[in-house]
């Protein structure tokens, strides 16, 4: 039986080899100036010979106060430009795999301790703080120092270091973007009613408070070229009462899909302490499923994915076009060549690898092609 998870997949003009996404995931790992460190370089490449259909680079903050943390990816200086293209060059040298980055704006979510450290906001009178920006002066916690909220000046400002950043992924030969609108970051601020309590065009109404994504959305489709994709991460509810919610999901979807959007990847919450997450294995697909069947955008499906089955089911079943892992992958990060190994699949290896190669999987590797993409 052929494997669903490992046919070809288009999103737009790019071509996956299969339908395993490494998600995008936060290292806390950059410099203090947003620029890649080794670790990256060590992590991304690690990524990059997994066999994956796309590697997508951490959320990347597009401006400095943009910054979930002190210690977070940037693309928003030319020091950031240089260091980013370093590892990519290393991962083109030695892998085929598209690359996609999320472009990110941390909202009132911003100048916080990475998680290791507890997460809590840092003071804005902090040396290695700031106060952090938002579509109303709501801070995410209660005690926390309440962000700026952003008037006109500020939302074109902001609209700008999305295209600068597009732009500039677009000089380092990235593949895609993904615009993040999930969890609880500055454009998922603007969509819920939960943190945005404004009064004027930005405010109140669901097409108000999709107003300002969407004019990121096409101020970057604009700013990039017609072959490059670009698509969004979502939040599809907030799990909380009155929160953003599935149809509001769904009516962003469709205006995105009129807009020219590649795909939509379908997470869910992060916008306010008070969610009452069901978490289980694949809690969130539903919620994919339902958005596919109401935009027919290619949709990815993501969130306590584990098992090859599992996600050969997600797939085959037509509840997403693809899957994207994230913990599963940072615990195994050849997860897709035992994937292939157990669906009766193909991925490719790195010859350097090949000797690894189960007798019993015999047919498993593909070979790359260095230097060539």
């Amino acid at each position: 039986m052929t494997s669903r998870l490992f046919e070809p997949l288009e999103l737009g003009a790019l071509r996956l080899s299969n339908r395993i996404i490494v998600a995008p995931m936060c290292q806390y790992s950059a410099d203090g100036a947003g620029s890649a460190t080794e670790w990256h370089m060590i992590h991304l490449g690690s990524l990059a010979l997994s066999g994956a259909g796309l590697l997508t680079i951490e959320a990347t903050a597009v401006s400095a106060v943009g910054r979930i943390s002190p210690d977070d990816l940037g693309l928003y200086s030319d020091d950031n430009e240089r260091a980013l293209g370093r590892v990519l060059a290393a991962i083109r040298r030695h892998s085929s795999i598209p690359v996609a980055i999320q472009l990110a704006h941390a909202g009132r979510k911003g100048s916080s301790r990475a998680p290791w450290d507890g997460g809590a906001q840092i003071s804005p009178d902090a040396p290695e703080g700031w106060v952090s920006e938002a579509p109303s002066a709501v801070p995410h916690s209660e005690g926390e120092v309440p962000p700026n909220a952003l008037d006109h000046e500020g939302l074109a400002r902001v609209r700008d270091d999305f295209v600068r950043a597009a732009q500039r992924a677009v000089r380092l030969g990235i593949d895609a973007i993904e615009l993040h609108l999930a969890h609880g970051y500055l454009l998922h601020e603007f969509l819920s009613p939960l943190s945005n309590e404004r009064t004027d065009e930005y405010g109140g109404s669901l097409d108000n408070r999709m107003r300002f994504p969407l004019e990121v959305f096409d101020a970057v489709r604009a700013a990039v070229p017609g072959k490059m994709p670009v698509w969004v991460r979502v939040s599809a509810t907030d799990w909380v009462p009155g929160g953003w919610d599935v149809p509001d999901t769904i009516a962003l979807g469709l205006a995105l899909k009129q807009r020219g959007c590649a795909a939509i990847h379908v997470s869910s919450g992060g916008v306010s302490p008070l969610q009452k997450i069901t978490l289980g294995p694949g809690y969130q697909v539903p919620f994919a499923k339902q958005v596919k069947d109401a935009t027919g955008l290619p949709t990815i499906a993501v969130g306590l994915i584990t098992d090859p089955e599992q996600a050969e089911a997600i797939v085959s079943s037509g509840q997403a076009d693809a899957v994207a892992l994230a913990r599963a992958m940072l615990y195994d990060a050849r997860w897709p060549w035992h994937a292939a190994a157990k669906l009766g699949a193909q991925v490719e290896a790195p010859r350097q690898y090949w000797r690894s190669q189960p007798r019993e999987h015999k047919d498993l590797f593909r070979g790359l092609h260095f230097g060539q993409r």
